[in-house]
């Protein structure tokens, strides 16, 4: 068998390089790709919880607190304008008088709730209904003798309510007075359970003479 020359040596050696070339090309690694690529000291931002991310719980509005009841005096009329009604409220409490001028006249008391309404009651079923509104009037019903009448009472200045209790020539007296805002005045004077029209007294000092007797009628409060 003939040896191979030195030029078929050399073209063998080359076809043997291009063979192991191609090798590598089919069965070697692949670069990595570029595309989506993180680096190893990039860490992805965290999600927000679901805690975090809820919204405050809203509160229910606070209720503004009731506005006291101002002590304070009120005069009025029923709407028939058959009798004066006057209401003297001190402390959460009320007392009411009612009184027509002449025979019919009733006091009345009781307490007053924080919106200004009261229930007031007096002797023989007498009773007085009424709501105070913005402090300024007081509007509502009184039963007196067993007749019920609408009635509405402003606020006034001076005191509105007076009374006299005492004796005048062995004789038990007592005597009311309803002072309107515009000074007018109403009253019965009482002697021993007989009711007649009260002469008139002095706002100022409360100064009432009575059979020749002066006397001081003061301002009522509960």
């Amino acid at each position: 068998m003939k040896r191979l020359g030195p030029l078929a040596t050399l073209l063998a050696g080359l076809l043997l390089g291009l063979f192991v070339l191609s090798l590598n090309a089919t069965t070697g690694e692949k670069t990595a790709s570029t595309s989506g690529y993180r680096s190893p000291d990039t860490k992805a931002s965290p999600k927000p919880s679901a805690t975090s991310a809820s919204p405050s719980p809203t509160k229910s509005p606070t209720k503004p607190p009731p506005v006291p009841v101002p002590d304070a005096d009120y005069a009025g009329r029923t709407d028939d304008d058959s009798a004066s009604v006057a209401v003297t409220t001190e402390d959460g409490r009320a007392v009411a008088y009612y009184c027509d001028g002449r025979a019919k006249e009733a006091w009345l008391k009781g307490d007053v709730e924080d919106d200004g309404s009261m229930k007031l009651t007096g002797r023989n079923g007498a009773e007085l209904n009424g709501t105070l509104k913005e402090g300024k009037r007081i509007s509502g019903t009184v039963t007196v003798g067993g007749a019920r009448q609408a009635f509405t009472a402003d606020r006034t200045k001076e005191p509105a309510l007076y009374r006299a209790t005492t004796t005048v020539n062995g004789t038990e007296t007592d005597g009311g007075w309803i002072v309107q805002g515009d000074g007018t005045q109403v009253g019965i004077l009482n002697r021993a359970g007989t009711p007649s029209p009260a002469p008139r007294i002095d706002p100022g000092t409360g100064a009432v003479t009575i059979d020749g007797r002066q006397l001081t009628a003061r301002p009522v409060t509960p």
